[in-house]
């Protein structure tokens, strides 16, 4: 029997999360967007609700909540903006997550507990200035300083860079292997604000997303110890897949929040606007157009809850994930453009949220993998060329056992 009902707390963390977003950040994010300012008082209104913690096990200071609730809790943040999704996408998915599986326990120890409550804040980097879909391009590397590393290089298009204050960083540790593009030869590393040689820089002038910090780590020679390497040495690229896998999730789900936003927003104003002595929404174009809208929600949506399903399994679901990402977020681009049109000149302006939908939109087919790349990876599992394989580690389901190692 397939039930498609929202539990009573998975409704009670989407109607927290609408209540949060609607109150302290709705009316403000036109402010935030012109400016291209990220206020810091975000994150902790968000920590004050667990909202920074909700998929982290109460073990470690977390709020418990399933992968349906995570999902549903980035669908209402995109709602108001892309920006504080984002939030959500690298600190729980790319950050929080990936330590929760493949740190030991003193790891998780330490870091989760402090990430759930939001005392740290933590950034993904993994993008270079000459290394994005093709991860093995990489060139920071870790050189071999006693039991330890020295860690130089310099990350690109990371969100939360400076505001962050434990960065999940990825280098090459065995050179060898780099030349060979072997990916065996990557490591994964976690690393705080602090230590010499860190240091970081904001971007500006993006196209979209402009109320989030997006910036750039360059790191010099930063020596670390054994503890901070997450997993084995030369895992880092099964982390990063990993990882993606998780963001991509965050995403899909980001982007549902942003074709119903599109949805409300063109029928708001559809049924408001008169032409031709009828309200546009009477129109039969306008129509196709806000069809399409409603029925891209729907189908985001189901694709994003049955990745989520597979997550509360413990199933692995890079498939799933990825189909569900692809489509939510060219849905959602269809949808701003078309929310745009049907604005009209209104549209072109920020008078109206349409603009600002159009622009965070295109971000969604880039970041967490690039739409050719889901593309790709969608034809290779028809075809049969790519398979999910069990990994050394997977999401545990939920629950999450007390026992669970």
């Amino acid at each position: 029997m397939i039930d498609f009902e929202y539990t009573s707390e998975q409704n009670m963390v989407a109607k927290m999360v609408r209540e949060l977003a609607a109150r302290e950040f709705a009316p403000h994010i036109k402010e935030w967007d012109e400016k291209a300012i990220f206020d810091p008082g975000t994150l902790p209104k968000l920590a004050g609700q667990g909202i920074l913690g909700l998929s982290t096990p109460e073990k470690y200071g977390g709020a418990g909540f399933d992968y349906v609730s995570l999902g549903l809790a980035c669908e209402e943040l995109e709602y108001v903006d892309t920006a504080l999704r984002v939030i959500l996408s690298v600190h729980i998915g790319l950050v929080t997550l990936p330590i929760l599986t493949w740190g030991n326990e003193k790891q998780r120890t330490k870091y989760l507990p402090d990430l759930a409550s939001g005392k740290r804040i933590g950034a993904f980097g993994l993008t270079e200035p000459n290394a994005g879909s093709d991860v093995v391009a990489l060139e920071t590397k870790a050189e071999k300083d006693g039991d330890g590393w020295l860690i130089s290089g310099e990350k690109m298009w990371i969100s939360l860079a400076d505001v962050a204050d434990t960065f999940l960083v990825f280098a090459w540790t065995d050179q060898d292997k780099r030349k060979k593009r072997d990916h065996s030869g990557i490591s994964a590393f976690v690393i705080e604000r602090g230590m010499p040689g860190i240091t970081t820089a904001s971007i500006h002038g993006k196209l979209g997303v402009r109320a989030g910090n997006t910036g750039s780590i360059s790191m010099d020679r930063v020596k670390v110890g054994p503890e901070h390497v997450l997993g084995e040495v030369g895992e880092g690229f099964k982390i990063a897949m990993f990882c993606l896998d998780q963001g991509r999730f965050t995403v899909g789900w980001g982007a549902t929040g942003l074709v119903k936003a599109c949805l409300d927003a063109s029928v708001s104003y559809a049924l408001s606007r008169v032409t031709f002595g009828v309200p546009i929404g009477h129109h039969q174009l306008i129509k196709e157009m806000i069809g399409n809208m409603k029925v891209n929600y729907e189908a985001s949506r189901l694709l994003n809850l049955q990745a989520a399903w597979m997550k509360n399994k413990g199933l692995r679901c890079t498939k799933e994930t990825a189909q569900a990402k692809w489509f939510a977020c060219n849905a959602s681009e269809k949808s701003a453009s078309d929310c745009v049109q049907i604005h009209g000149a209104y549209g072109f302006s920020n008078e109206f949220p349409a603009e600002r939908f159009y622009r965070n939109a295109k971000g969604a087919v880039i970041y967490e993998g690039a739409r050719e790349i889901q593309a790709l990876m969608a034809a290779d599992y028809a075809l049969g060329f790519r398979t999910d394989k069990p990994t050394r580690k997977s999401l545990p389901p939920h629950p999450y056992p007390e026992n669970w190692q």
